[in-house]
């Protein structure tokens, strides 16, 4: 039976994940260890954290719909690939073994502590590529280049998800032509809809902790509404440096055990 204090501590990493989703992107990376470290095997962590998170960017995309209204054309094109990405994701982590996973975790958790560090070095490149290509403009956008690289970001995402952000905003900021702002709203609901439809059909798969969840999602709730609000005001890269430390941490730990 899972006691009080572990579902505290569960909780308290999932607002924090909700959070640090909405402003610097690589919550899984604080969530997703917290629940390994509780004792849950590695899948069901994996499974339990999607679904446990999926309120998170809920609320992160809540507090921004003023500007996920400007991106309704663009939502209605990438959506369903979106939301089929997330599925299969979700369905090759059901049937990955957990020893398997487990030894995966590590390399995944390190390649996304990578896409942090170089976020800011992607933004750069991404003013840069507009910078020399003045011909680029909302009207002539790389549609097919776009949805192939979100379905293909919405695999990973359903199957781990650390990190994910970062490659939305990576996409997004390449093959679209807006201030990054407004392309992190559109990652939040991209983010939201890959979750969700991962999280639909692994609610079946009975790999989910039902008592996590029941903590830890209205706790990502709260931490990505009021992060949607401070995503704008908070310095992103201070929790970028936590975040990163910590996932290297956890990453090396998994690798020496």
């Amino acid at each position: 039976m899972t006691s009080v204090p572990d579902l505290i501590f569960a909780g308290a990493g999932a607002l924090a994940a909700g959070g640090i989703n909405a402003i610097a992107g690589g919550g899984t990376l604080v969530s997703f260890p917290i629940l390994v470290a509780l004792g849950v095997p590695s899948v069901h962590a994996n499974a339990t954290n999607t679904v446990a998170l999926c309120p998170g960017y809920f609320g992160g995309a809540i507090a921004q719909r003023a500007t996920v209204i400007e991106h309704k054309a663009r939502l209605r094109r990438l959506l369903p690939f979106a939301g089929l990405g997330g599925l299969l994701g979700s369905i090759l982590l059901v049937i990955t073994s957990d020893s398997v996973f487990r030894n995966l975790v590590p390399f995944l958790i390190l390649m996304a502590c990578g896409l942090l560090g170089f976020q800011d070095g992607i933004k750069k490149r991404v003013f840069a590529h507009r910078k020399s290509d003045a011909s680029h403009t909302a009207t002539h956008e790389a549609t097919v280049p776009l949805i192939i690289s979100v379905f293909a970001a919405s695999i990973y995402g359903g199957y781990f998800g650390a990190g994910l952000g970062i490659m939305l905003l990576a996409i997004t900021g390449l093959l679209l032509d807006d201030e990054l702002p407004k392309l992190n709203a559109l990652k939040t609901v991209l983010s939201f809809v890959i979750n969700v439809l991962a999280a639909s059909f692994l609610v079946f798969s009975g790999k989910v902790e039902w008592n996590f969840v029941a903590v830890m999602a209205p706790a990502s709730l709260v931490g990505g509404h009021f992060g949607g609000i401070l995503a704008g005001k908070m310095n992103p890269k201070v929790m970028r440096v936590i975040v990163i430390t910590f996932g290297v941490a956890v990453a090396v730990k998994m690798l020496i055990w």
